[in-house]
């Protein structure tokens, strides 16, 4: 099992939760957070795309079989490949040992 952090503004809510179902994703949360960075140049590294407030967001967070992992990867990867904007979808897995 892999516990996956997803982040994205609050306007790709509707697309992570889509992924997040054809990808074979039953059940997650997800908490509203404010975004930042705490640098002053824009570069494409930026997870907020801006530098100086925060910006409304989204933390998804999701307990996932290994097998579903890759595809949500694989579909959150296309999505930020069609974006004109800085703003992106981010995720992260880390495996899990053990939980209950």
């Amino acid at each position: 099992m892999k516990l996956l952090l997803i982040t994205c503004i609050e306007e790709f809510e509707n697309e992570i939760k889509q992924i997040l179902k054809h990808s074979g994703v039953k059940t997650f949360s997800v908490k509203s957070v404010k975004g930042y960075k705490n640098n002053l140049q824009t570069s494409s590294g930026n997870w907020f795309g801006t530098n100086d407030k925060g910006i409304d967001s989204l933390l998804f967070t999701v307990f996932a079989e290994c097998d579903c992992v890759d595809e949500i990867y694989t579909q959150a990867e296309a999505f930020n490949l069609k974006q004109e904007s800085l703003s992106h979808i981010h995720v992260a897995s880390v495996v899990l040992e053990q939980s209950l």
